[in-house]
């Protein structure tokens, strides 16, 4: 059986994480479904999924710091000669991490690790409303 839910994110934009595991984890347990996969996809293409552990070292300085070191802020990006804007970084940093995660879920609950979250960063330049597709297939 396939069940479908999108989850909402406000964001603020600039390397923004944000914890989803909550509403994740609602989906599932709301799903009926017992065992199976939940795949996230974000749409849009200036934000990524991935999964860490949400504490304050990584998500207010480590992730943000690793990422300008791949793709700087200021450096020079064709994308912002082509569209006359300022999120080149976004778009590339986005690429990198990627927008799918695939979860499995076993009695209706994630199989993730103790200190295991899942995460939305935004990388635009600007706040956006966020939509995360989570497809769940099971039984």
């Amino acid at each position: 059986m396939i069940k479908t839910e999108q989850i909402q994110v406000k964001t603020h934009g600039n390397g923004q994480v944000v914890d989803i595991t909550e509403q994740v984890a609602a989906a599932v347990a709301g799903s009926g479904l017992k065992a199976g996969v939940a795949t996230l996809f974000h749409i849009g293409s200036t934000a990524g999924l991935t999964t860490t552990e949400y504490e304050p070292g990584l998500v207010n300085h480590d992730l943000k710091a690793a990422f300008e070191r791949i793709a700087p802020e200021d450096g020079r990006y064709e994308h912002e000669n082509t569209w006359q804007d300022d999120n080149g970084h976004s778009h590339v940093r986005a690429s990198l991490l990627g927008p799918s995660l695939a979860v499995p879920f076993v009695d209706g609950r994630l199989t993730l690790g103790t200190w295991q979250q899942i995460i939305l960063v935004d990388f635009d330049t600007r706040a956006r409303g966020r939509t995360v597709v989570c497809q769940m297939i099971g039984q």
